[in-house]
């Protein structure tokens, strides 16, 4: 366990929070900017059309357990941010606000890869420097928090996107399972050989994403 309060451990921690603070931010800010573009206003009236990171920090689960994880263990263990309500009860648009928080964990991901190869390019940064280290973190972490929230089981995002697409005569068997889903993501997030369902795709994006702009940027990556 790393408990030892050094410099680098606590550049780590700090960097950690950073990256897992913004990523959230840009998942939430991306249900709550769907659900206003489709006339839901609830979302714009709580305050949560922002990318301010402290308008979808959860105290427990972004900031208490995260931060706890990351002095202990080194690593983010498990966080979530402030859920995005919306009055929305049409099926399909509920689709596209929930599809849409992982999406933008996506952007982001590409945006700081982008801006990371950019760097390296120029000579700002080295592969080997602590922040280069943390900016490449930050692509995996946010293709983790894609696979992630997309799987098919409550209250993940994903299981509300299968829920809006599936036919209606399997809602009720549907609605069934996701009394249990809950543990089922516990199950991933728990078991290391489970959490591969969403990690090894997370890593191979990142991998593809730093080869092709090793490539537009003329850069070994």
């Amino acid at each position: 366990m790393a408990t030892d309060l050094t410099p680098e451990h606590i550049r780590h921690i700090v960097q950690g929070m950073i990256i897992l603070l913004l990523s959230i931010a840009v998942h939430e800010f991306g249900h709550a900017y769907a659900a206003d573009r489709i006339g839901d206003r609830l979302p714009r009236q709580q305050g949560r059309v922002t990318l301010n990171p402290m308008a979808h920090a959860d105290p427990i689960g972004t900031l208490l357990l995260p931060l706890i994880f990351l002095a202990t263990t080194g690593g983010l263990g498990f966080g979530w941010g402030k859920p995005v309500e919306h009055t929305t009860h049409d099926r399909r648009r509920r689709v596209f606000i929930s599809f849409a928080g992982p999406a933008m964990n996506v952007v982001l991901a590409v945006v700081v890869a982008i801006l990371h190869a950019a760097l390296l390019a120029t000579g700002v940064l080295e592969l080997d420097q602590p922040l280069s280290r943390a900016l490449a973190y930050a692509v995996v972490l946010n293709f983790v928090l894609f696979f992630f929230n997309l799987l098919p089981a409550a209250p993940l995002d994903g299981g509300s996107v299968v829920r809006g697409l599936i036919p209606r005569s399997w809602l009720d068997g549907w609605d069934k399972f996701a009394v249990y889903a809950p543990f089922v993501v516990m199950a991933f997030m728990i078991v290391p050989t489970m959490g591969r369902a969403f990690t090894l795709p997370a890593r191979f994006c990142a991998a593809r994403l730093y080869e092709l702009l090793g490539l537009i940027f003329n850069i070994p990556l």
